[in-house]
């Protein structure tokens, strides 16, 4: 997004609105690789099963309701980024255990 202060704001305005539609586009358009995300929630259910196993059902209720506020966050901010249905929901997941591309 360039700037230009002799531009009015009315044509600002579009050419941001146009070269977000287009990065959207992009967007949707590729393929979401989920891989590093699967890794994430597997490394995520372990640690739960784990904090079960021993009995820590206070470390279990933060640690879970914490991802669980990561996705429930994650989820309305790709529907405002204009994604919808399957696509938000993957994008949500990939934000929420994305991290599990480091693995």
């Amino acid at each position: 997004m360039n700037f230009d202060e002799n531009e009015p704001q009315s044509v600002r305005e579009e050419r941001f609105a146009a070269e977000r539609a287009d990065a959207r586009a992009a967007r949707k358009a590729a393929s979401l690789d989920l891989s590093g995300a699967h890794v994430g929630a597997v490394i995520v259910t372990v640690a739960l099963v784990l904090l079960i196993w021993y009995g820590e059902l206070v470390a279990l209720g933060i640690v879970s309701g914490a991802v669980l506020l990561w996705f429930a966050a994650a989820l309305p901010w790709t529907y405002a980024d204009g994604d919808h249905g399957r696509h938000a929901l993957q994008r949500a997941y990939n934000l929420t255990f994305g991290w599990g591309n480091g693995f």
